[in-house]
């Protein structure tokens, strides 16, 4: 491939390392440099995606994408005759039968026989998103089908994540025949034989890391039991809710039960707006099914027909395109919001009403909540960063902070922060009356989940449990000597230098290809990138950061000799020296022309700035002219110099 200076680079930042081969003091390969960048002047490693030649050749035949798009695809592992399925994603095509996953025909049977005798159901549902767009999505199917189920959502503070035994039992005596859990119970063991002893039968629907001993549950569906060998073990709980959905309303028209009651069947289609909210929020892979629910979620996002989702949206005030971002920044943080600062119901409520003015008026309530949230986390953020590196020459692999009354509805978004910040794992913790209850972020590559349940396994947590990338623990003050320990000792990878730019390839300035990278028309389908589909972006020919306010050239080049960089295109965004080992040398321009005093040499500098300025003004200059009659430029105009 050439090396042409006009050249720009297409690149995304992949927090995913190329595995394999001999790896350098910073973790990386020797040769996986791309364009020989080994540190850009922002600190970062261009690292490139590895793609077949052949196969990049071979989209580029078959579908007249310009080459650096085919690249972006091959790199991506598309297959060349799929290529438009993955452009335009279409939920037929890779909707799985739900019955593969264990126990999900069992779950469909005791939930059609809780129908058929309107037996009272009740749904336990975690806190976050994905917890509130999981019970609005069952809600919203049992509403359709003239039946209403009470909907308990834990308190974030007073009962911690998960069903309790207290409110579970509380379910079953006040008359719940049937608890569907939602995105937790897999590790409720003693909870589900509460609610069992209390006279309920109990379903759990989950997909967080299962243990080897399931609770006694009528039906355990989670794609991430040890004992099923689903393909499906990214997604979040509102798709596994889904696909639960799928399952029940194809039993009911098997049995005729639409026409024999005169009742339409729910519309499972006009729900993906809910289900993509869930998916990007729980921050799973945008792969297969998540990446189908995204997409086609976005495009029923566009109709605005739930009336929560549009009062959200009115309340930020935002518009523009549709893409994942809309979930994860603006919708999102909203619904998180209300349990995090004491209200966890509000956001199940809102995804599943109907009336647009109670959406209004919780999505205002939510809004208000999201300020004060931000107030309180800024706070935390402050003291659990002097917490995890108080008295430490070097970060830390994990990040481990934990503090007497922190809120403990912002630790998530602290750690979260720290996580970024720092490029490390993160937990928070938040301590009263000697238990602390924390939260967990981790980065690709640390399955965060599996160390909190290993932790838990030594008896060193009182609770806890997640997946790769989250996870959630109670531990008390005796043991957190003894947990920070477990963790410092178990996490010897070596840090990372910083998120790598994972290159699809090298483009000309005014490439074709330019128009498809820019508004992504041709890639990205329907803004279905996100975490683990990285997006192809286009990197413009541009000067470094540290150098944007020198945008005259001379300015530019003194300020590249500086940095001790080159001075070619590629040289001021990598850093590199030329192919010498030496800095190369500027283009020499003669020096522009100065006025001089007569007999007395150059004017001085400053002199002469002002001398500009009185030109340009017509003031007094070195020519004698009179002043301006503007009082604005008389008034700060010196005296004319002799």
């Amino acid at each position: 491939m050439n090396q042409d200076p006009t050249l720009s680079v297409t690149s995304m930042a992949d927090p995913d390392a190329v595995e394999g081969g001999a790896l350098t003091a910073t973790g990386f390969r020797a040769e996986d440099a791309f364009l020989g960048v080994h540190s850009s002047v922002t600190g970062n490693r261009w690292v490139s995606r590895k793609a077949s030649d052949e196969v990049a050749t071979e989209i580029a035949s078959r579908t007249g994408l310009p080459a650096p798009v085919a690249r972006a695809l091959a790199s991506r592992s598309v297959d060349p005759e799929r290529v438009q399925h993955f452009l335009e994603p279409r939920l037929r095509d890779v909707l799985p039968d739900p019955s593969h996953l264990l126990d999900m025909d069992t779950a469909i049977e005791r939930t059609m026989a809780a129908i058929l005798t309107e037996e009272s159901v009740a749904l336990f549902a975690d806190f976050d998103v994905d917890g509130a767009t999981s019970s609005a999505l069952v809600r919203r199917f049992f509403r359709a089908l003239g039946q209403e189920v009470r909907c308990y959502i834990p308190d974030r503070h007073k009962e911690g994540y998960g069903p309790k035994v207290e409110s579970m039992r509380q379910l079953a005596l006040d008359g719940a025949n049937l608890i569907i859990t939602l995105d937790c119970g897999v590790m409720a063991n003693d909870a589900v034989e509460a609610a069992n002893a209390a006279g309920a039968e109990v379903i759990v629907l989950d997909h967080h890391m299962a243990p080897e001993v399931l609770p006694p549950a009528v039906a355990v569906v989670n794609p991430n039991r040890l004992d099923d060998p689903s393909e499906h073990g990214i997604i979040a709980a509102c798709g596994l809710t889904f696909l639960f959905l799928v399952a029940l309303n194809r039993a009911l028209r098997e049995m005729n039960f639409y026409e024999d009651r005169g009742i339409t069947p729910p519309d499972l289609m006009a729900m993906l707006d809910v289900v993509a909210m869930g998916t990007v929020c729980d921050v799973v892979p945008l792969l297969g099914l998540n990446r189908v629910y995204v997409s086609q979620g976005l495009k029923i996002l566009e109709r605005w027909a739930n009336p929560g989702m549009k009062a959200l949206r009115e309340i930020t005030g935002r518009n523009g395109a549709l893409t994942p971002e809309v979930f994860g920044f603006d919708l999102g943080p909203r619904i998180n919001a209300g349990s995090r600062m004491g209200e966890s119901w509000i956001g199940s409520d809102l995804l599943s009403t109907d009336d647009p003015e109670r959406a209004k008026e919780l999505a205002q309530r939510l809004d208000d909540l999201n300020l004060e949230r931000r107030a309180v986390e800024a706070e935390v953020m402050k003291q659990a960063k002097r917490a995890a590196l108080e008295n430490r020459a070097v970060v830390p692999p994990i990040l481990i902070a934990g503090g007497e009354g922190w809120h403990p509805g912002v630790i998530g978004v602290v750690a979260g922060r720290l996580k970024g910040n720092h490029r490390r794992p993160a937990i928070v913790v938040s301590f009263e009356d000697g238990v602390g209850k924390g939260s967990g972020r981790s980065i690709p590559g640390i399955n965060l989940g599996g160390l909190i349940l290993e932790a838990r396994e030594r008896g060193l947590l009182l609770e806890g449990g997640g997946h790769a990338m989250a996870a959630g623990l109670a531990v008390s003050e005796e043991k957190w000597p003894e947990f920070v320990a477990f963790h410092g000792g178990r996490s010897r990878r070596p840090p990372r230098p910083g998120p790598r730019p994972g290159c699809d390839g090298i483009r000309r300035r005014h490439d074709p290809c330019g128009s498809h990278l820019r508004d992504r028309a041709g890639v990205q389908g329907h803004g279905t990138f996100w975490p683990g589909q990285p997006p192809p972006s286009r990197r413009p020919y541009t000067t470094p950061r540290r150098q944007r306010h020198h945008r005259g050239g001379e300015a530019r080049r003194r300020a590249a000799r500086r940095l001790g960089r080159g001075t070619g295109p590629l040289d001021r965004l990598s850093g590199r020296r030329n192919p010498a080992g030496q800095r190369p040398a500027p283009p020499q321009r003669p020096p522009p022309a100065r006025r001089r005093a007569s007999g007395a040499g150059r004017v001085p500098r400053r002199a002469q700035r002002a001398d500009d300025h009185r030109r340009r003004c017509r003031g007094p200059g070195l020519t004698g002219r009179p002043f301006s009659s503007r009082p604005s430029c008389r008034s700060h105009h010196a005296r004319p110099r002799k």
